[in-house]
């Protein structure tokens, strides 16, 4: 995947709507990790009937989000594979309408959950990680005072520095350093609140 567009930014409300439905979220989760996968991999993982994961598939593939990969020699399978090395959501592209910013919110909030949801069963787990990874996990809350220009400076640092330890790791297994390594989840929210 390293020669497709880098976090598609999505701007129309139906891909949006496409995206923010929660089996379709957990599928598009599964296949960025999977990078390729066939909708009889995916149901197994979402515990769901493989004839529902077509269906989202091909809503998702319909908007774009994913695409049909080559990876099938007799062809009785369709392999899916994202369409894109990641996508972004940003507010100001949704915010010119009512409709356009609760739809938004609601999947804003769905994204929130799951990535809630995912950060509960770590901690549920947690005791079955040797002691190296609880160690070198990181839950933190910082509280700074900085203004929009600032804010905005630090998001992409951040998001530059996640993406230079995502090609690390996609690069040393590439090569075939695989050993120790696990999938590892970065949610960072960084936003204004007053007190």
């Amino acid at each position: 995947m390293g020669s497709k567009e880098r976090d598609r930014r999505i701007t129309d409300l139906g891909t949006l709507k496409a995206l923010a439905h929660p089996l379709r979220m957990s599928l598009m989760r599964g296949l960025t990790l999977a990078r390729v996968a066939t909708a009889s991999q995916l149901a197994e993982q979402v515990d769901e009937a493989v004839s529902l994961v077509s269906y989202h598939l091909r809503k998702l593939a319909e908007h774009g989000l994913i695409e049909e990969a080559e990876r099938s020699a007799d062809g009785r399978e369709r392999w899916w594979q994202p369409a894109s090395d990641g996508v972004s959501i940003h507010a100001e592209d949704f915010s010119d309408a009512p409709e356009k910013a609760a739809a938004h919110t609601a999947a804003s909030r769905l994204f929130f959950e799951q990535r809630a949801d995912m950060y509960r069963r770590h901690l549920d787990e947690r005791a079955h990680w040797a002691p190296e990874w609880t160690t070198a996990a990181e839950s933190s809350e910082s509280v700074l005072r900085l203004t929009a220009a600032e804010l905005a400076e630090l998001t992409g640092e951040l998001r530059a520095l996640a993406q230079k330890y995502q090609e690390k790791g996609r690069a040393a297994e590439a090569a075939g350093d695989t050993e120790g390594r696990e999938n590892v989840a970065l949610h960072t929210y960084a936003f204004p609140f007053r007190t």
